[in-house]
């Protein structure tokens, strides 16, 4: 090996080590992928969180970008509607988010005859009043996902309202009940802007 060949493999080499010591990451730039990474951490606790009997009815989705827009939208149609203003409000907030975790249950009645339904036993209970059974694991797997993005310092907030648009959107087919969680990073989690309601003065 010539020392001219050996001289343009050491300029190549100090080029690259030079050009990796002064690689510098904004985190505002790389906010985006990181919190959506850490959301699939939420949606693997939310999976692994128990659930009664073992059995494991649980769906779990997540929704960016576009498809956040779109579930603000029925959701503020669904408040307008309705004249419901928190809904609207809450519609708005998720607007803010990075990702939102979407966390549903199938129906399907665990036969303890528990009676927590409001039924003395499983085969009394109507059709179309959820085993609460299947309520408390959506629950649980909620509490995983939200203890998970405390773990990882991200903003989150267990709405309600979410959930119902996107079963009203048919977005989780076989479930009759979810739970919708908006995750952000940022100064000051967005979840929670309330506006005050002035009175008037009497």
């Amino acid at each position: 090996m010539t020392s001219e060949l050996l001289y343009e493999i050491f300029i190549i080499f100090a080029e690259t080590i030079h050009s990796r010591s002064t690689m510098v990451y904004n985190e505002r730039d790389e906010r985006h992928l990181h919190v959506i990474e850490c959301a699939k951490q939420m949606m693997t606790a939310a999976r692994t969180a128990p659930k009664a009997k073992g059995v494991d009815i649980i769906e779990i989705s997540m929704i960016t970008d576009d498809d956040i827009v779109a579930l603000s939208n029925a959701l503020h149609q669904i408040g307008e509607n309705m004249g419901r203003g928190g809904l609207m409000r809450d519609a708005d907030n998720i607007l803010s988010a990075e990702a939102v975790l979407l966390i549903g249950s199938r129906e399907e009645a665990m036969c303890l005859n528990c009676g927590y339904c409001g039924f003395p036993t499983c085969g009394e209970r109507t059709e179309g009043v959820p085993c609460a059974m299947n309520t408390i694991d959506v629950g649980i797997a909620v509490g995983s996902a939200c203890a998970t993005a405390a773990d990882l310092r991200l903003d989150t907030r267990v709405m309600y309202s979410v959930g119902y648009a996107a079963l009203k959107l048919g977005w989780m087919p076989g479930c009759n009940y979810i739970i919708g969680i908006p995750v952000s990073a940022s100064s000051k989690n967005p979840f929670f802007d309330r506006k005050r309601k002035v009175q008037p003065q009497q």
